[in-house]
């Protein structure tokens, strides 16, 4: 593991983030006879260990000090088949809510066994019976907190939509352990050649937002995001939005811009700008400080590939004031 300290040059940099240390010890290895890599998702468990979403149908639960595997469970979905699942949260009942690109959003037991599917709207699911692109769907699952509103982004825009704005699907209930019924959308503008990766709720309302992308001349482009839904309106029978339509969007800052960050010693196999950066997929606040910052989790999705690493990063977060 390489480390820095948060009194950092990152400070002069960033108001709001410093990144206090990467690992890639994960990278390359097996637990179980199981392949520890394509990893999508994190989340923090009822008992403090960090669970490890990949794409493969597989979840892994991290030692919650030292991040290493000390178990993995095997998911399918409710046929009894293997699903490219991209997000999770815990319930407080210790249930999982995991979101995969047909879009669907299930709810597993803590050994992986299906309980349901939450509904989601027509218009979401893919073309030709919704208007949603194929592997542009859900991407990104937060817990508000109470419990009551999940929340669920989409990783690229609707059919009918700019391309720039993509929606966020809420879904609500009136008590812990409740039926989840569908909420509002909100509306978000992502930068330009950037897709939504994750998201995460952080404690006030307020939504933390990943933004990726990849550019050959530089590499891999990272940015964090604090959105804000408070005053955004439901765009739910908004049939094409534009930002020209009087619809107000979730306000958004800027956190940080990862490619600004000192790479700490970081080496890459692939061109990047700075060797610190990855495929950034997921992300989980781990800890919130008596001071008010958030402790933040991130992980590569590193494809399975030789040329791509599975890395952590620690972050710590101060929220600005909105």
């Amino acid at each position: 593991m390489a480390a820095i300290s948060e009194a950092s040059e990152l400070n002069a940099r960033s108001a709001w983030a410093v990144v206090d240390w990467f690992s890639d010890a994960l990278d390359k290895t097996r637990f179980e006879g199981r392949f520890v890599g394509n990893m999508s998702a994190l989340a923090v468990g009822p008992e403090g260990r960090v669970a490890a979403l990949a794409d493969r149908s597989l979840l892994f639960h991290l030692d919650a000090a030292t991040h290493e595997p000390v178990e993995v469970v095997a998911l399918y979905d409710e046929n009894g088949k293997e699903t490219d699942f991209e997000a999770l949260v815990f319930d407080e009942d210790g249930t999982l809510l995991i979101a995969s690109e047909e879009p669907a959003v299930r709810r597993f037991t803590p050994e992986g066994k299906f309980i349901e599917r939450l509904p989601v709207p027509d218009s979401l699911l893919v073309e030709p019976r919704g208007r949603a692109v194929v592997n542009e769907t859900f991407e990104g699952l937060a817990m508000q907190p109470g419990g009551l509103t999940l929340v669920a982004s989409m990783e690229g825009a609707l059919r009918g939509d700019e391309s720039a704005y993509v929606r966020f699907q809420t879904w609500e209930r009136e008590s812990a352990g409740g039926e989840f019924r569908t909420g509002v959308q909100w509306g978000y503008e992502r930068d330009g050649g950037l897709s939504l990766s994750d998201i995460c709720a952080s404690g006030d309302g307020t939504i933390l937002v990943l933004e990726r992308g990849f550019d050959r001349s530089v590499g891999n482009i990272i940015r964090l995001y604090l959105a804000d839904p408070r005053e955004a309106d439901d765009i739910t029978g908004v049939e094409s939005l534009s930002g020209r339509d009087g619809v107000r969007l979730m306000d958004k800052t800027l956190l940080v811009d990862m490619v600004d960050c000192p790479p700490l010693g970081a080496t890459n196999k692939q061109s990047q700008a700075n060797p610190l950066l990855g495929n950034i997929e997921g992300m989980t606040i781990t800890e919130t400080t008596p001071d008010g910052r958030l402790k933040v989790l991130m992980v590569t999705d590193d494809n399975q590939s030789d040329m791509q690493t599975t890395r952590l990063y620690g972050l710590t977060i101060r929220l600005p004031e909105l």
